[in-house]
């Protein structure tokens, strides 16, 4: 018997917060349930980092001007990436990539400043700190879930009018824009499967033994 091992209801709900986490882009109306946001934050600060460096850092936007320019940068950038799509760019510019009016609680993640020093793990493979952050925001995500909000992360931005935005120091960088807030229904598959974008590939494609087979197919490029 593993001692270690959690009950067969916890297990099962680690596996099922998993199975049904979502990057969400449409929001309900209404506030976030109070102490929300320092749960998740605290969930966020529980994630794994190499040599405990703990790169993440959080910045609440609360100020609606501050808001309305993030999500004008985001549009802009979002049609200069379908400008340079080679197809389905028509077809892009229907996804809705963000929900950042409508969320209920904006957050940016970021790297901070002088991570220059912190050489453990990071000096064959420099960016740990950014998987580092990725799991804080993973966390975040699986807890969000959880307690049943919706969580939806945002790519689409220039990181230097970002960090000109929210006046951060130089070697500090915006990775991900995170909306918030409550949800009528998380999507029964992440959206671009559900559109039929694209779809998970099985685990033959991914999973490996003693090395890269000759034959592995390359994923499919779906812009």
């Amino acid at each position: 018997m593993n001692e270690h091992r959690y009950s067969e209801d916890e297990i099962a709900a680690v596996y099922r917060v998993i199975r049904e986490r979502r990057d969400m882009r449409h929001f309900a109306p209404g506030p976030l349930p109070a102490g929300l946001i320092e749960r998740l934050i605290d969930a966020a600060h529980h994630a794994p980092s190499v040599g405990l460096m703990q790169p993440w850092r959080f910045i609440r936007i609360t100020d609606s001007n501050l808001r309305g320019r993030i999500q004008t940068h985001v549009d802009d950038e979002r049609r200069a990436t379908a400008a340079i799509l080679p197809s389905r760019n028509d077809e892009f510019l229907k996804v809705k990539v963000e929900g950042i009016r409508d969320c209920a609680a904006l957050l940016v993640a970021a790297l901070m400043h002088g991570r220059e020093p912190h050489l453990f793990g990071r000096r064959t493979l420099p960016e740990m700190d950014l998987s580092s952050l990725a799991c804080a925001i993973q966390n975040m995500w699986l807890a969000a879930r959880a307690e049943g909000v919706g969580l939806g992360w945002v790519s689409f931005f220039d990181p230097n009018v970002i960090a000109q935005f929210l006046n951060m120091p130089v070697g500090a960088k915006p990775v991900a824009i995170l909306c918030l807030g409550p949800v009528a229904s998380f999507y029964p598959r992440p959206m671009l499967e559900e559109i039929g974008w694209g779809k998970r590939l099985p685990v033959s494609e991914i999973l490996f033994e003693n090395g890269w087979p000759e034959d592995a197919k390359p994923t499919p490029t779906a812009y």
